[in-house]
C-alpha cells in the first residue's frame, strides 16, 4: 500500500511525506536516518492516508504541502483532538 503521512516531533516540528513502506520509513525518521527529520526527536505518526498508487500518494503529499493543504490538515488534526 502507498501512504501519505504526517509525523510530529517532541519539539513540535511536523513532516509530511509519502512512502510505499510505512514501517521502514518511520524507522528511518525515528533513528535519524532521514535528512530533514534529523533535527527532531521522538517522531510520532499523527496523520495517515492510503492510496492505490504511489503517484496518487505523491500528488496528495504535494497538495498537503500547499497553503490550502496545510489548512485542511490543520482542521483534520483539530477534529481528532
Amino acid at each position: 500500500m502507498n501512504h501519505v503521512y504526517v509525523i510530529q516531533s517532541k519539539e513540535g516540528y511536523q513532516y509530511i511525506g509519502s512512502t510505499t513502506d510505512l514501517e521502514k520509513r518511520l524507522f528511518q525518521h525515528r533513528n535519524h536516518l532521514a535528512g530533514w527529520t534529523k533535527r527532531g526527536t521522538d517522531w510520532e505518526l499523527i496523520y495517515l492516508e492510503e492510496f492505490e498508487t504511489y503517484s496518487e500518494a505523491r500528488k496528495r503529499e504535494k497538495w498537503l504541502k500547499t497553503g490550502v493543504g496545510r489548512d485542511y490538515l490543520k482542521s483534520k488534526l483539530a477534529e481528532g483532538s
